[in-house]
């Protein structure tokens, strides 16, 4: 036991440890926290590409329908409109 505790009789190496230890752990922002905030922000990252796709997608959809024949398409097709004197049916794979 005495072997281990030798480096520690040093001022110096005594107090770089506590310094250390204290950083590592103890400290508001410590290891444990970084490596949660880096999974957060990757996590972060992957949500903004995934929305950033999405946004795309929506405004092309938008380009297209301000032409009256793929308004009447897109209602049909996506929201599943019909007119008063039509029967809808939805047929659906599983």
């Amino acid at each position: 036991m005495k072997k281990y505790l030798m480096p520690f009789r040093n001022k110096y190496v005594l107090a770089f440890s506590i310094f250390m230890v204290y950083n590592l752990f103890l400290d508001d922002i410590d290891v444990f926290t970084i490596i949660n905030l880096n999974r957060r922000l990757s996590k972060l990252n992957a949500d903004e590409s995934e929305i950033t796709l999405k946004l795309k997608e929506t405004k092309q959809t938008l380009r297209e329908l301000k032409h009256g024949y793929a308004l009447e398409k897109y209602a049909r097709e996506e929201k599943l409109f019909k007119k008063d004197d039509e029967d809808l049916f939805v047929i659906t794979y599983e």
